[in-house]
């Protein structure tokens, strides 16, 4: 060992050399891309302020905010990679606008091609997404929604029951929502996509697994046997193979003619179809990408719907004036002991409380960054381009602010029929997306919310634990409440609907 040393230790001073040399060149490519924009002017070397983003990612957003007060955007460097983070509404929509292979690509996580997969629908433009988004039109039909409707409400129902039956088995104990938010919105999601080809058994593996890739999805991308970032890419990978292979036994189901009982049948029901017609498979079909276009499915509304339902429960709390319009519309339309769910014609008399759905996706919405990478040089604005890979984050957050009359204020007045400004502000209104992968599940979406709204706050009484800094955001992707939504919840209505899924 002795000898080893004194052989390589003639060698030491220009390994030194050669480090400090790489560390300088490192900087100087970092200050050469930043120019004269905010941001860091030293950086860690490789790391950048990885380390920040991943152990306090509020604060180091919002840092970037501030930053980008005065041009509208920031810059920062995050393991090798250079980023710009967007505050400007505009500029933001310039991103969203230039979905293509000579500006930008939506990557959807700064390390999403990896861990996602290839087959996916967040990298995809030009006719190939029209093509694909065509094909899933008729997943969001008014015949196909209804179907979920009924799903979805059975579904609330019960974890509500449960819910409550947990807090009174602790009275004066809070239970903490985020969790329980997101069992529920894993289950409405797994039954109204693939619904019947999921043996509890499977539920269970299925939810194990994405747990599991949700928990590690924001830690440090090391691919390596153990770490965190491996396990979810693994998880990935076996949720993928089983969403395809459910693919597969739908296609066969539309085949022989059964009635579509859940998303991936009314997709295949269409895709069946088509190939009757014209004696092939319609492109992007096979059941490997379309078990990943589930999976796209998946995410895009387990995370973001569990935080809008714990911004619900928050912002109702704190805001008692609303809660108690909701109650008393809601009261009008729609009765628990009636033992029916809420009609079609019923979600859509409840005007009030869909502003209020509304109103919370502007004032908390769940996605709050999406990622892009610059394919080429890009003009942001006339005196700066962004460099060929940077990884631009165009903030929904930010946006969501902007433009609104009371934009700093929880006020659902804003989406009344009277003062629209959805329409009137809409390119703040960016929850959704712009442009070419805007969400095609917004109504969905939007219906869910509406509906746990309604059933939560009639069916149950409930109380807000708070603490300091309760209310405070956190990223984990998305945005939740600090505290998790500590609550104790109680009976309200003595009886409502105990159905059960066929």
């Amino acid at each position: 060992m002795v000898s080893y040393l004194s052989f390589l230790s003639p060698f030491a001073p220009f390994f030194v050399t050669f480090l400090l040399l790489f560390l300088l060149v490192e900087q100087i490519s970092y200050l050469r891309k930043k120019r004269n924009v905010p941001g860091s002017n030293i950086i860690l070397p490789f790391m950048g302020n990885a380390i920040s983003l991943t152990t306090k990612p509020t604060s180091f957003w919002k840092v970037q905010a501030d930053l980008a007060a005065s041009l509208g955007f920031s810059v920062n460097y995050i393991i090798g990679r250079f980023i710009v983070f967007i505050r400007n509404t505009e500029l933001s929509h310039l991103i969203f606008a230039n979905l293509r292979p000579d500006a930008f690509l939506l990557v959807g996580h700064p390390f999403g091609k990896k861990l996602f997969g290839e087959h996916n629908m967040i990298y995809m433009f030009g006719q190939d997404h029209k093509d694909l988004r065509h094909q899933i039109a008729p997943n969001f039909t008014p015949r196909a929604l209804s179907t979920y409707t009924t799903l979805q409400q059975i579904i609330i129902l019960q974890h509500l029951r449960s819910w409550e039956r947990l807090s009174s088995e602790s009275p004066g104990k809070p239970i903490y929502l985020r969790l329980l938010a997101r069992d529920m919105n894993l289950e409405t999601s797994q039954t109204v996509f693939v619904g019947r080809y999921l043996s509890r058994e499977a539920r269970e593996k299925f939810r194990d697994d994405y747990n599991l890739f949700n928990t590690r999805l924001m830690k440090l991308p090391f691919d390596l046997p153990d770490f965190a970032f491996r396990n979810a890419r693994l998880a990935v990978e076996r949720l993928v193979e089983t969403l395809s292979d459910y693919a597969t036994q739908s296609k066969k189901r539309m085949s022989e003619g059964d009635e579509p009982s859940c998303l991936i049948d009314f997709w295949m029901q269409e895709t069946v179809r088509e190939i009757a017609e014209s004696k092939t498979a319609p492109p992007l079909s096979s059941d490997v990408e379309i078990g990943s276009y589930l999976f796209d499915f998946l995410f895009a509304a387990q995370d973001a719907s569990t935080s809008l339902l714990l911004w619900v429960v928050t912002l109702l709390d704190s805001h008692l004036d609303v809660l108690r319009r909701v109650r008393e519309e809601v009261s009008r339309i729609w009765s628990p002991e009636s033992d029916t769910l809420i009609s079609a014609e019923q979600l859509r008399e409840m005007k009030y409380t869909q502003t209020v759905a509304r109103e919370v996706i502007r004032y908390q919405p769940p996605a709050a960054l999406v990622p892009h990478i610059a394919m080429k040089d890009f003009p942001l604005t006339e005196s700066y381009t962004i460099p060929k890979g940077t990884i631009v984050f165009p903030s929904v957050y930010e946006s969501s602010f902007q433009g609104f009359t009371e934009a700093d204020r929880f006020e659902p007045e804003q989406f009344s029929e009277d003062r629209q400004e959805e329409v009137i502000f809409k390119r703040n209104y960016l929850a959704f997306g712009a442009g070419p992968h805007q969400c095609v599940g917004q109504r969905y979406a939007l219906n869910h919310l509406v509906f746990f709204i309604a059933m939560f706050i009639t069916v149950l009484d409930f109380k807000r634990h708070r603490t300091e800094g309760c209310d405070e955001i956190m990223y984990c992707p998305t945005i939740f409440p600090k505290d998790g939504c500590r609550v104790s919840l109680s009976q309200r209505c003595p009886r409502y609907p105990n159905l059960t899924l066929n």
